[in-house]
């Protein structure tokens, strides 16, 4: 196993990277700086903090460190500013479009803040991890072993189960009659979960038992199926240790989700239907004069 699926949906907030320093300063105007800045744009300051925090999220964004890119970056984000200051001179923030990304993005830096003040003051206790590892274990599903024939035709396919329950070979049989892949294999699908399979296919294998024969064949979009269980077991999970990480991060979201959900039972909802509507599209006409 790769891999632990946690239990309850994740926010999308909850995973909503830091916004550029730019977008930020755009959507909530800095004070009058007063402390270190890298540089001066038409008499006004840049502050160190925000060309800091560009230079983070840029290194994020890239997966690589960007520190020996100082001064390509600083170029940069005054072009952004020059930009940035441009923009507001000709009211671009007045255009209904461009004021809701602003909002957005001021919306997205208070939440990303203000979930990690809260996981600050709520860490995750080792107390917490040992009983989410074993409720993760304990909800990974079961491995099956099987083997298969399919052919296109019901007839055939009782054919076989009949000469199967007479004494025949799976294995060559499916070797000559399959026209699966798996035919190379004797029919052997090897170890997989119920998820991975066809409906239909999945169905049967859970309701059998190993060794058994399938006394009916199974119809998929495929064709017919005549299967045989081999054995079952559970999943094979990674110890503690090597995933305490992704543990802890399960149960941070768990906190995460528990204090929204708490939040919406003391607020104030009322949804309308303009929230349900389909958003309009750039090039979508008026009913009126659709042609």
């Amino acid at each position: 196993m790769t891999h632990f699926r946690p239990h309850t949906p994740i926010v999308l907030a909850l995973l909503a990277p830091l916004v550029l320093a730019a977008c930020n300063k755009a959507a909530t105007p800095a004070p009058e700086a007063t402390g270190e800045h890298v540089a001066t744009v038409n008499g006004k300051a840049l502050p160190k903090s925000e060309f800091d925090l560009y230079v983070a999220n840029m290194s994020r964004q890239s997966g690589r460190e960007m520190a020996g890119q100082q001064d390509q970056l600083l170029d940069q984000y005054i072009s952004m500013q020059l930009a940035a200051d441009e923009a507001e001179k000709a009211g671009i923030e007045k255009d209904p479009k461009v004021r809701d990304q602003l909002a957005l993005a001021r919306l997205q830096v208070l939440v990303d803040a203000g979930l990690q003040k809260y996981l600050e003051a709520h860490p995750v206790q080792e107390s917490e991890l040992r009983p989410e590892y074993d409720a993760q274990v304990a909800a990974l599903p079961r491995e099956y072993h099987a083997r298969h024939i399919l052919v296109d035709d019901e007839a055939a396919a009782v054919a076989i189960t009949k000469e199967l329950k007479g004494g025949g070979d799976f294995a060559k049989i499916a070797a000559k009659r399959s026209k699966d892949s798996s035919s190379k294999s004797g029919g052997d699908l090897g170890w997989f979960t119920l998820d991975t399979m066809v409906k239909p296919f999945a169905d049967a294998v859970k309701a059998m038992q190993p060794g058994q024969l399938t006394e009916q064949p199974v119809q998929s979009q495929y064709g017919w199926h005549v299967i045989k269980l081999e054995e079952t077991r559970a999943t094979s999970a990674p110890p503690f240790d090597e995933v305490k990480d992704r543990v802890k991060m399960i149960v941070q979201r768990k906190k995460l989700q528990t204090h929204l959900e708490d939040l919406r039972k003391t607020a104030k909802v009322e949804k309308t239907a303009a929230a349900v509507a389909a958003p309009a599209t750039a090039d979508a006409k008026p009913a009126d004069k659709a042609e």
